[in-house]
């Protein structure tokens, strides 16, 4: 026979057929041979397990004129009539397109009659969560006392959707994910059968690619075997569905342990040239990331690896990297990951994400240097080592001597004594940053415990709310922020992520939320950000004597230049700290 339909072709038509539910197929059948069947049952689980397939089989099983029994003959004229659904008796009705009350009133006038050409009436009701609330309710008194000739069998993907009255007037059967080797070994036999040569790698992929549902698995499968003539390999596979080859992973996973930027964007514009996505192409490296952590920390994990196909030759790159760096580099994919559905340049975010990766913190470069050492990828030079220790070593006795001479405050900036005569200091130009604290730190602080503040803050969702319903783009941002204090005419509001901060920042959508900040608090108000930590911190210093008398000298410092030139404050509410340059 030709290639196509091979899910038609391979659909169960018996009990035996079904893959990997059989603790169902089990029960069921006891229940048949014992002639104890229920009269409405809950079929859920994950698109393409089975659950409608067992419905029609259960169907047929009941009302098998040979029967009935255990398995359905699949020769008298009831079970043939019935797989062709020409039936009136067993009906299959889409929830979706049938999902008003009208419908559930009629089908539930329609129960009271006997079955005409079958033993039993079966009603399957596909995607029951999509009813109606007066749908559900119309269905329940006929659900809970059916006629003794009436079998209803809901199926859904969503069961928390249904009513706890629905569920609890059925037997309910969770179907699960067909296993990887349950589905390899199906999809072997039947490309034997339908005499479709295919490579071992390339069913194993399939059947990854389908999550564990046997209706993908063959789609796929149906779809690959037309296209190439009955010859499926491994290239065709990762062609035809968008996949990454496991090499292209490595070598991405080589060019970020050894932080090699320019080889990664090479990469990345290669696979964007190949027509891959680049959500797709992160989401992938984030399961591949995944499988190394899983190969690293979990012995035997073979069965528990999504994205590698041999686990074994990839031990090396998971020895390559420390548990904690893997851990950062999940950890930092997933969160670019969930930033991506709102960026507007996807493969923009997928290059910074990568850059960064190839950027670890200065905390863990220690444990990096270790790692590097220990994984043998090279061999590290211990004079240079030597050389370089020495070299901080002098420029951390500099340091200090600055600091004792007054040369350098604290917190990094140079003390006023070493400023010319003539003012501003000839330092290296002040460039703005996302972490600087915002002007009037001290008003802000002092105003945290206000009863303005505290009113506002009762507030806060509604404002939140009235973002959403003026710009839902701006609230997905904004959400990110909690207020954190107020003065006279601005609102503080703390972020955790650098990219929400900037991003609420921009003009345009300032002034969206000061026009929101101003409907909902009565008076006008502006915007001012800061990040979490600093706030955090700046308040711990404000409880403290010393460290409130140091916050005070800084800001007063700060205030004192703002004053002596007032366009710097004013330019840097206008445009954001993020876009302000101060030179001499």
């Amino acid at each position: 026979m030709e290639h196509i339909a091979l899910y038609r072709a391979w659909r169960p038509q018996a009990f035996q057929d079904m893959v990997g539910q059989q603790h169902i197929i089990q029960t069921l059948q006891n229940a048949i041979r014992e002639q104890r069947v229920s009269h409405a049952y809950l079929f859920s689980g994950p698109r393409g397990t089975g659950k409608t397939s067992a419905a029609k089989v259960l169907a047929k099983a009941v009302n098998c004129e040979r029967g009935p029994g255990p398995e359905p003959c699949n020769e008298c004229p009831s079970c043939l009539r019935i797989a062709s659904g020409a039936v009136m008796d067993v009906q299959e009705i889409d929830a979706a397109s049938n999902r008003g009350v009208e419908e559930i009133r009629d089908l539930r006038d329609k129960v009271k009659y006997a079955p005409t050409e079958v033993r039993r009436k079966v009603y399957i009701i596909d995607e029951v969560h999509m009813l109606t609330t007066e749908a559900f309710n119309a269905l329940l008194k006929t659900l809970e006392e059916p006629p003794a000739h009436v079998m209803f069998i809901l199926a859904t993907t969503e069961p928390h959707k249904l009513p706890a009255t629905i569920i609890s007037r059925c037997q309910r059967f969770d179907f699960r994910r067909v296993s990887l080797e349950e589905q390899t070994n199906r999809l072997k036999v039947i490309c034997e059968k339908e005499g479709i040569s295919a490579e071992d790698d390339a069913l194993q992929y399939i059947a990854r690619l389908s999550d564990g549902g046997m209706r993908d698995a063959l789609s796929v499968l149906d779809q690959i075997s037309s296209f190439t003539d009955g010859h499926v390999t491994y290239q065709q596979v990762l062609g035809m569905t968008g996949g990454i080859p496991a090499e292209q992973f490595a070598r991405l996973a080589k060019a970020i342990l050894e932080s090699d930027m320019g080889g990664l964007l090479e990469l990345v514009e290669q696979l964007m040239h190949e027509g891959k996505s680049a959500d797709k192409c992160l989401e992938n490296l984030l399961y591949y990331f995944r499988d190394l952590l899983m190969i690293k920390m979990v012995p035997g994990s073979a069965g528990l690896t999504d994205r590698v196909l041999n686990p074994a030759e990839f031990q090396d790159m998971a020895a390559a990297f420390s548990r904690e760096r893997l851990f950062d580099i999940v950890d930092t994919l997933n969160r670019y990951l969930g930033e991506m559905k709102y960026a507007t340049h996807p493969q923009t975010l997928f290059e910074v994400s990568l850059m960064k990766l190839c950027s670890p913190q200065e905390n863990e470069s220690g444990s990096g240097v270790q790692a590097h050492i220990s994984s043998g990828a090279a061999p590290v030079d211990h004079g240079e080592l030597d050389v370089l220790k020495r070299q901080i070593a002098a420029l951390e006795k500099k340091l200090e001597q600055a600091l004792q001479s007054g040369g350098v405050s604290g917190n990094g900036r140079e003390s006023t004594a070493s400023k010319p005569a003539g003012g501003r200091a000839s330092a290296a130009p002040r460039v703005s940053s996302t972490s600087k604290l915002p002007p009037q730190m001290d008003k802000f602080i002092a105003g945290k415990d206000s009863g303005d503040f505290a009113n506002a803050y009762t507030q806060w969702s509604q404002v939140l709310q009235a973002v959403k319903e003026e710009k839902v783009t701006v609230h997905a941002w904004f959400v990110d922020g909690e207020p954190v204090s107020m003065t006279d005419d601005a609102v503080l509001v703390a972020f955790k992520n650098t990219i929400h901060r900037e991003t609420t920042e921009k003009p345009a959508n300032k002034q969206v939320i000061e026009r929101v900040l101003e409907t909902r608090l009565g008076k006008p108000y502006r915007l001012v950000t800061v990040m979490l930590r600093d706030w955090n911190e700046a308040s711990a210093k404000s409880a403290q004597p010393a460290l409130k008398e140091e916050l005070r000298l800084e800001h007063e410092h700060e205030a004192g230049e703002a004053a002596k030139e007032p366009w710097i404050d004013e330019a840097i509410q206008l445009f954001g700290e993020d876009l302000v340059v101060i030179k001499d």
